[in-house]
């Protein structure tokens, strides 16, 4: 699976993929990225490193110039800020006090929800004071219902499948024949497999939530980073990965991987080409155009970019939902329509999307699709990205939303009530029409930001919350760690 280099924006952060074998940089997450502030023009600003799975300085701060040389002291102070945001359990206690925990009477089997960690007896009296609960054997076969899960949208932030989505996920995978499902971020569909006990099937879970290592064995867990690509126990997790990637018996392997939806595309996608490069290896075919059957699930809206990286997948039609997470789900409190897709390189037409809801097989271009996704003869495809019943421009030459109208002055389908302007050939500023900036860096688009977030809050007491919060201002360093493709 070969990355792409992605285009730059026209003012942004670009993020340097490293080079192999050169050392960069750790944080409490591993090891940091480098990035470069993109300027209008293609001017390049000065490189740094940051943290590669926090997008804000609030959550990790750590922040180096590329040609900065740290002193011993601030090194001493990082070794010691990373020493002590280490879990206080390793991994392998954590296997050996779940096998104590699944052995006491029902009673003694508590939960600190404070803590989040699993209580042995003798720890009951220092964990009085919190919030504890009993665990049921059901619970602990049902991690991600038990734990609390993260919500920091710059960083964690963990929504977990429905039911639904999950059952359709493991549906699809055994009946195409996969032996192993490499779960990367996907903690419900690696309990789901447990708890169906579909033999011979086999899991592991990589995953940057460390709590997670109290529930599975050392063989069904690994303490990952998809952001650089980084085993948090060493050599000793990617002895775990190398076998569970080794096709012995004819055993066939897939990753389903499941982002924060906040993630950079990029280090993802580099992170995932490592991992089918791995499996290649072992495979010992030879062929390196052979990559590992992958199913990326991120928004759709990220089409472009993903594509740019890893041009041989395909997005499908089918609308993932998930239980916590306000909007990307169905139901009376969520969209209709989830913009969460599925992008793999296992064949479109052998991924059968459920009748039931709502999908239908297009004959022409082999593959299941919304029902309202109606095939373009013009086109040649199916081309709604979003769910929609889409229309075809014959000024643009291709199918756009409903919504939008074409406008003679700018030669391209905008919403009717778009900000017009003289076509410039694709330069200038779409919202406003200046030719001295693109769209994202265009002043009218973050005042009209700014504008929807104030009057949306509506109250005095969140305008007081939001004038404190101005007053503590980052530094112009900091603000680099917050724009762009941040």
């Amino acid at each position: 699976m070969e990355i792409i280099e992605a285009n730059m924006d026209s003012f942004g952060i670009e993020v340097i993929l490293p080079e192999e074998g050169k050392t960069t940089p750790r944080c409490p997450h591993g090891p940091t990225l480098l990035f470069e502030k993109v300027e209008n023009g293609g001017n390049k600003g000065r490189r740094f490193y940051a943290c590669s799975a926090c997008r804000d300085r609030k959550d990790c701060g750590f922040f180096q110039w590329e040609d900065e040389k740290v002193s011993k002291d601030r090194m001493l102070a990082r070794e010691a800020e990373m020493l002590s945001k280490r879990p206080r359990f390793t991994q392998q206690e954590c296997c050996s006090r779940f096998l104590q925990f699944a052995s006491l009477p029902f009673i003694e089997k508590k939960f600190c929800e404070d803590c989040q960690i699993l209580l042995l007896p003798a720890e009951h009296s220092a964990h009085s004071a919190h919030r504890t609960t009993t665990v049921t054997v059901a619970q602990l076969r049902r991690p991600s219902i038990l734990l609390r899960p993260l919500d920091n949208k710059k960083s964690n932030a963990q929504y977990l499948f429905t039911d639904r989505s999950a059952h359709f996920l493991l549906d699809t995978l055994a009946g195409l024949g996969y032996k192993k499902v490499l779960c990367v971020g996907t903690p419900r569909l690696q309990e789901l497999i447990k708890l169906r006990n579909l033999e011979p099937m086999k899991s592991l879970l990589l995953d940057i939530d460390f709590r997670y290592a109290q529930f599975y064995s050392q063989d069904e867990f690994c303490h990952y980073n998809m952001f650089n690509h980084h085993f948090f126990g060493g050599e000793a997790s990617r002895a775990v990965l190398d076998a569970f990637l080794t096709e012995a018996d004819g055993e066939q392997v897939v990753m389903v991987a499941d982002p924060p939806f906040g993630g950079l595309v990029k280090p993802l996608a580099n992170s995932f080409s490592l991992i089918s490069q791995t499996w290649r290896k072992l495979r010992n075919s030879g062929d390196s155009n052979i990559d590992i059957p992958i199913i990326w699930i991120f928004p759709y809206f990220f089409e472009p970019r993903i594509l740019e990286c890893l041009p041989a997948l395909t997005m499908l039609d089918y609308q993932v939902d998930y239980d916590n997470h306000p909007l990307y789900k169905h139901g009376k409190t969520g969209r209709r329509q989830s913009p969460v897709r599925l992008f793999t390189n296992i064949l479109p037409k052998h991924i059968v999307l459920p009748r039931e809801e709502g999908y239908r097989f297009c004959s022409m271009c082999q593959r299941y699709v919304c029902s309202l996704n109606k095939h373009c003869t013009k086109c040649n495809l199916c081309p709604s990205k979003d769910g929609r019943e889409w229309k075809h421009c014959s000024a643009c030459g291709k199918c756009v939303k409903p919504s939008w109208s074409h406008c003679t002055s700018c030669g391209r389908c905008a919403l009717p009530d778009h900000p017009c302007r003289q076509a410039d050939g694709g330069n200038g500023c779409f919202s406003c029409g200046s030719l001295e900036h693109r769209q994202k860096a265009c002043p009218l688009r973050d005042m009209q930001r700014k504008n929807r977030k104030k009057s949306s809050r509506g109250n005095s007491q969140k305008m007081r919350h939001k004038a404190t919060k101005a007053n503590n201002c980052y530094t112009k360093v900091d603000d680099l760690m917050n724009t762009g493709g941040f």
